[in-house]
């Protein structure tokens, strides 16, 4: 099973990958509809709307939980140098 490289999700299921290619390192919701990864800004939106909407939280705290997990994803390395 791997690991998203963009947003951590864990890609267990052919439908997780972006037009069912396992040899993508990056999930559905992190691709393009043409398959390419999207942008950071795009990924930290998507991600941070979600910590909104999951755990109730203001737009700043989800903003700087998604900052510090994408910290630690190889896709964003250059981010944060």
């Amino acid at each position: 099973m791997k690991t998203c490289i963009a947003c951590g999700m864990p890609m267990k299921k052919l439908s997780d990958y972006p037009k069912n290619n396992e040899d993508l390192d990056y999930c559905i919701h992190c691709a393009k509809e043409d398959g390419s990864i999207q942008s950071f800004d795009e990924i930290k939106e998507k991600l941070t709307n979600f910590i909104i909407k999951s755990q109730n939280l203001n737009k700043e705290d989800a903003s700087k939980i998604v900052e510090n997990q994408m910290k630690k994803l190889p896709a964003w390395k250059t981010y944060f140098k």
